[in-house]
C-alpha cells in the first residue's frame, strides 16, 4: 500500500494531465462530428492493420500444413495423368485395366535427414514400406532428380542422392537427343558432370538435360538440369558440367516414383545379357 501512496505521489502530476487529456479527447471526439469521424477512422485502420498482421502470422504458422496438402494434391494430379497419359504406345492407363497398364505410380513425402557435405550423400524420407516405397524407386524433388531408394524399413526410407560418387545416371541433352552417363565429382553441390557426349555433337550453355528413362527407375524427360559449361575431355568426348535443378540445401517435400513395369522390363533385359 505504501509504495502505491508514493507512487501516486511521485507521478500525481502526470497521472492528473493524462487524466484531463483523456476528458478532452473524449469531449473533442464525441461533441465534434469531424473530430469523432477522424477518431473512428484512425481507430479502424489500427484495427484493420493489427488484423492484417496476426492474419499474415497464422498464415506463415499455417505454412507447412498448406506445403503438405499442396503435395499430396501435385501427386494425386500426376497419378491420374500417369493413367490417362498413354494409350499402349501413346496412353498409361490404371493399373487394374486388363488392358490398358498405369507405368508410374506417385508417392509423396517428407526430407527429415539430409546431407550434402560428404563424398556419398543420403537423404531420409518419412515413409517406407507401409506406404508402398520399395528399393530402386526414383525420388525427385520439384521436378528435379533428387536420388534412388536404397534401403526401407515400415515407416522410413533411405534415398542415396544425386550428390553420391557411386550415383550414375543416363542422362541426355533435349535439344539433340545424345546421351550420356551422368555423376557427381564430390566437389561442389550444385554441378554434377555429364560425360560420354561425343565431340561432333553441338552443345550450348544452357541446354536442358533430362532423364533417358533407360535405366527403368527414373521416367523418361524429368529435369536434371542445364549445362553451365563444358570441354573437350580425352579424343573424342566432352566434359560437360551441369548445373543441377534441385537445390539440395532447401529439398524438403519430395515425389517418390515407382515403375509398375521395371520387373517386367528387368528380366526381358537379363536374358540378353
Amino acid at each position: 500500500m505504501r509504495n502505491l501512496l508514493n507512487f501516486l505521489a511521485r507521478y500525481n502530476n502526470l497521472i492528473i494531465f493524462l487524466f484531463l487529456e483523456g476528458i478532452a479527447f473524449y469531449l473533442i471526439s464525441t461533441r465534434n462530428n469531424y473530430h469523432n469521424s477522424r477518431v473512428v477512422n484512425s481507430i479502424m485502420g489500427m484495427t484493420r492493420g493489427i488484423e492484417k498482421k496476426i492474419n499474415n502470422t497464422r498464415t506463415y504458422l499455417s505454412l507447412h500444413e498448406i506445403n503438405e496438402k499442396l503435395t499430396a494434391e501435385n501427386v494425386a494430379l500426376k497419378n491420374i495423368i500417369s493413367k490417362l497419359g498413354r494409350r499402349e504406345s501413346s496412353l498409361f492407363f490404371s493399373a487394374n485395366d486388363s488392358v490398358y497398364k498405369q507405368q508410374y505410380l506417385h508417392t509423396s513425402a517428407e526430407v527429415i535427414e539430409n546431407s550434402i557435405n560428404r563424398k556419398r550423400n543420403f537423404f531420409t524420407i518419412d515413409k517406407g514400406e507401409s506406404e508402398g516405397i520399395k528399393v530402386n524407386m526414383a525420388v525427385i524433388s520439384s521436378n528435379s532428380v533428387a536420388g534412388v531408394i536404397v534401403g526401407c524399413s515400415k515407416d522410413y526410407s533411405v534415398a542415396m542422392s544425386i550428390l553420391n560418387l557411386d550415383f550414375k545416371l543416363s542422362a541426355r541433352i533435349k535439344s539433340n537427343g545424345y546421351f550420356g552417363s551422368l555423376s557427381w565429382d564430390g566437389r561442389d553441390y550444385r554441378y554434377a558432370i555429364l560425360s560420354e557426349i561425343p565431340q561432333h555433337v553441338l552443345v550450348n550453355v544452357g541446354d536442358t538435360i533430362e532423364t533417358t528413362g533407360y535405366s527403368a527407375i527414373f521416367p523418361e524427360g524429368a529435369m536434371v538440369g542445364t549445362v553451365s559449361d563444358y570441354e573437350k575431355f580425352g579424343g573424342d568426348f566432352y566434359k560437360i558440367t551441369v548445373l543441377l535443378s534441385n537445390d539440395f540445401k532447401k529439398m524438403h517435400f519430395v515425389d517418390v516414383i515407382g515403375n509398375m513395369k521395371k520387373t517386367e522390363q528387368l528380366q526381358l533385359e537379363k536374358l540378353f545379357q
